[in-house]
């Protein structure tokens, strides 16, 4: 395992862009330490299984989690007596829990398929280029001036971290316009009353969830035949 590089802000744009990449770096920190642990409850589940077992239990526990926090903070608005104002700030308190678990998913992810995932720069660009699908992926793999296919091994395990640098610059202003949008979509619409936006916000978080599962897939590729390998 690499040794861990200096924890530096990632370059954003002042404001809320520097806001929302404080929340994504608050997220990977606090998550970070638990890789382990998320993998371990997974396998009690099911001792004897295999890696790709594992990884498929902690996709469904990471779209399960997901859904229900999206579908719990939109319900709110249809309390009575509680309205549009309560569920905005909930909703503030979600987006982060929201970037906790992609973060412990990601990361755990990485880990299953033996990535290092120990210096913040490899932490960030796992995380970002996840969360980010398709676009994240072609950024990586531009700036590493790699090709091919799983950029998780063949990038984030053994470029150096001063490319990692250079690479999160990039993902970090794409996370600001992208999944800063698709929050502000979200936002709106956990908010709305009458239980739509619990239909909202648990349907946007779903979707959000199934987009990073199949980034995660595509980025690590076929899962280790076993924990030896």
């Amino acid at each position: 395992m690499a040794t861990d590089a200096p924890d530096a802000a990632v370059p954003a744009e002042e404001g809320g862009g520097q806001r929302a990449l404080d929340l994504l770096d608050k997220a990977i920190n606090l998550q970070s330490p638990l890789v382990r642990r998320n993998i371990a409850r997974a396998r009690r589940r099911n001792p004897e299984a295999t890696p790709a077992q594992v990884i498929r239990s902690l996709e469904r526990m990471y779209v399960g989690a997901l859904t229900g926090t999206g579908a719990a903070v939109g319900g709110t608005a249809a309390a009575p007596g509680v309205g549009t104002g309560l569920a905005l700030a909930l909703t503030a308190g979600e987006t982060l829990s929201s970037l906790e678990l992609s973060a412990l998913f990601a990361l755990s992810i990485a880990e299953v398929h033996g990535v290092p995932i120990d210096e913040v720069e490899r932490r960030r660009t796992i995380v970002m280029g996840i969360l980010l699908g398709g676009a994240g992926s072609e950024t990586i793999a531009k700036v590493a001036g790699r090709t091919g296919q799983h950029w998780g091994r063949q990038v984030v395990a053994k470029v150096p971290v001063e490319t990692l640098r250079q690479i999160n610059k990039i993902l970090g202003k794409n996370f600001v316009t992208k999944y800063g949008t698709k929050q502000g979509i979200i936002v709106l619409g956990r908010v709305a009353p009458f239980g739509i936006g619990a239909v909202i916000g648990g349907g946007a978080n779903a979707a959000l969830a199934a987009l990073a599962v199949r980034a995660g897939r595509r980025a690590f590729g076929p899962p280790p035949a076993s924990w030896d390998g």
